[in-house]
């Protein structure tokens, strides 16, 4: 479309905003979306409010996800109708761009869930990540042991998310590393919210694997496993999560048994209680539609190939931040915002424009907003085609 004059203003104005002190607004249909507040001189904190133009009332909205941290000032951009781009003042390069989600397919379904006004929160991560892979089926067919091939194997590439519970840790268990443990009041808030991909109550606990904790896993440059049963894959498939579902399937059930039986880990109830799960599993992975792929554990190595070609291996690096100056200012043409890094510092002088292009931006909350591409600019002419490196 046509480019609109280039605009840098002070950093609090944004583009096209109307600023008051630290806080930047946004109008989106008849609604002004009202981002900040000072929590004193030199800070500020990222509140939201709404002014309701049809009403002429203030609303404050529920507000999903993390928020950025209290900062310096920042900017505020309008993408779209449905979402705003938050650029941090002074903050670290893995934390400097957020988004305010105020109408996406999420928000308005919190919106219907809780009968509020909402808005939520989704860190900006540049580049994609490589999606999970969810593996289900029945027990005895040898999911672990195809886990574990992969892992030793391809040892930096693939990690476990950490899951939720609301039971007390046993023995040397600590919070973090063998599971969250949280209070059951907390988590329930949370599963509400859709912070979850699945969960279920086992015993009286809950157990669940929350859409952070498998983002967690792509921020740290590596693909997540998710090892749960049919029940739990139905859950993800109807989330926001964009991954690879694989059913691992025993090629006949009187194989299965014999597998069972030669563990010596059950007893002759808890064999009979699994085959009966295991018929229904198989069952619901064949024709419940929730699958991509469905792979026959009859020959171990066979499978294991099979499983490596479905998920498509490749080598993701970790993804890297953007370094911005403290001092900085803001503007937008079309899909693309401009940032001017008003620095002496720089080793090149002529190389104070860093440009965001937003046209491939995926997920979003709950989770992260990824797919930013970041390039470096000699100029506003020369085609926005250097990539940054």
């Amino acid at each position: 479309g046509e480019a609109p004059a280039f605009c840098f203003d002070n950093l609090q104005n944004g583009f096209g905003l109307k600023p008051k002190g630290f806080e930047t607004s946004a109008d989106v249909g008849d609604k002004t979306f009202v981002i900040g507040g000072a929590d004193n001189d030199s800070t500020s904190y990222i509140g939201v409010k709404i002014y309701d133009k049809s009403t002429g009332k203030w609303v404050i909205p529920t507000v999903l996800g993390t928020k950025p941290k209290a900062c310096k000032g920042h900017s505020a951009i309008l993408l779209n109708e449905d979402r705003i781009m938050i650029i941090i003042r002074g903050s670290t390069p893995d934390d400097c761009i957020w988004f305010l989600e105020v109408d996406t397919k999420s928000v308005k379904e919190q919106r219907k869930i809780l009968g509020t006004e909402v808005v939520a929160w989704s860190r900006g991560v540049r580049g994609d990540a490589e999606k999970p892979v969810v593996i289900s089926g029945p027990s005895g067919v040898g999911k672990g042991t195809l886990i574990n091939m992969l892992m030793k194997e391809f040892l930096s590439m693939f990690g476990f998310s950490v899951s939720h519970t609301t039971r007390a840790p046993r023995g040397n268990e600590k919070n973090g590393v063998h599971y969250h443990f949280t209070d059951r009041s907390v988590m329930e808030k949370d599963i509400k919210y859709g912070k979850f991909l699945e969960f279920a109550s086992v015993h009286g606990n809950l157990y669940g694997t929350s859409i952070e904790a498998v983002e967690a896993v792509a921020d740290s440059g590596k693909r997540c496993i998710l090892d749960i049963d049919v029940q739990g894959a139905k859950s993800v498939r109807a989330s926001s999560l964009d991954a690879i579902f694989i059913f691992i399937c025993p090629p006949t059930m009187r194989e299965l048994e014999e597998r069972l039986r030669a563990r010596g880990t059950e007893t002759e109830e808890q064999i009979l209680k699994r085959l009966r799960n295991a018929e229904a599993e198989i069952e619901q992975g064949k024709s419940s539609g929730i699958f991509d792929h469905i792979l026959y554990n009859d020959n171990l190595e066979e499978c294991y190939e099979n499983l490596k070609k479905v998920i498509e291996l490749k080598c993701h690096p970790a993804p890297k931040g953007i370094d911005l100056p403290l001092n900085h200012s803001v503007s937008k043409i079309d899909n693309k915002i401009l940032i001017n890094c008003e620095t002496p510092e720089l080793e090149k002088a002529s190389k104070n424009l860093i440009a965001l292009d937003v046209s491939s931006l995926k997920g979003g909350a709950p989770g992260r907003t990824r797919g930013l591409n970041v390039y470096a600019l000699d100029s506003f002419s020369d085609g926005l085609n250097e990539k940054l490196s």
